[in-house]
């Protein structure tokens, strides 16, 4: 996302400095802004206060070029997510690392990137439980990709150790329960209540290949231009943000239909 004070000031000084570059130069074609001509032997002096004057009067010329900027960096940013989404589809959709619910040979898969210490993420739990328990189709691929401080790391972790006993669902579903921030002692009362072998899980949690898997996650999902929670891949579509279930079904329904399209 661009940083819009930053850029209006960065095309500001663009636009004074390509006038002010004309406005050094003795003689030549005269610069016009807007209807306003300014010729280019003008001082250089006189030329700065005109050109000050012009975008006082006329600010939507910065607005419109900041537009123009953040359409096309989306255009670009959609190209470069959809090239990687190609060149990684086997890692989105198909790594053995990444737990999964639903129907495990369903016709489309739904990935989620999420936190959960993200309230858009506990939004989307229940749509998503909704979408699965309405669609024996669908497989949703887990990618755990903690980014909101240590207890998610914490929380995180342990999801991936409750999917070594089999209970990654259970406990996945029991932390987006937990009122306020999760931390070390709501993941470890939650994994109780779910009927984990907490010393089995605090040892797996050290497994090497669960601090792989974190990484691996936050490189895909930097590699797919998704920066934040919750980040949803389906079929060709990368959407980041919590949505409602129509919505959610809707890019569900996409993807399937693309990929029977495609046969």
């Amino acid at each position: 996302m661009i940083d819009r004070p930053l850029a209006r000031g960065v095309l500001a000084f663009a636009i004074l400095g390509i006038a002010f570059g004309i406005a050094g130069t003795s003689k030549g074609p005269k610069l016009h802004f807007g209807n306003t001509a300014i010729a280019a032997d003008t001082s250089q002096d006189e030329f700065e206060q005109r050109v000050r004057n012009y975008l006082l009067a006329h600010p939507e010329v910065i607005s419109d070029a900041l537009n123009r900027l953040e359409a096309k960096q989306g255009e670009q940013d959609a190209a470069g997510a959809q090239a990687a989404l190609k060149a990684h589809a086997a890692e989105v959709f198909q790594d053995p690392d990444s737990p999964v619910s639903g129907n495990s040979k369903g016709n489309v898969t739904a990935v989620e990137f999420f936190d959960y210490n993200c309230p858009y993420c506990k939004m989307m739990a229940s749509v998503m439980e909704q979408a699965e328990a309405a669609d024996p189709q669908l497989r949703i691929v887990y990618k755990e990709f903690p980014i909101l401080g240590p207890g998610s790391v914490f929380a995180a972790k342990a999801a991936l150790a409750a999917n070594k006993q089999g209970k990654y669902v259970a406990f996945h579903r029991a932390l987006y329960q937990v009122r306020g921030h999760v931390e070390e002692a709501q993941v470890l009362e939650t994994a109780r209540s779910v009927g984990l072998d907490i010393d089995r899980m605090k040892k797996d949690m050290q497994d090497a290949a669960i601090e792989g898997a974190l990484e691996k996650n936050g490189t895909l999902a930097q590699t797919l231009h998704i920066t934040g929670t919750p980040g949803f891949v389906a079929g060709d579509q990368i959407t980041t943000g919590a949505t409602d279930l129509k919505t959610f079904q809707a890019l569900i329904a996409k993807a399937r239909s693309d990929h029977q399209g495609a046969r």
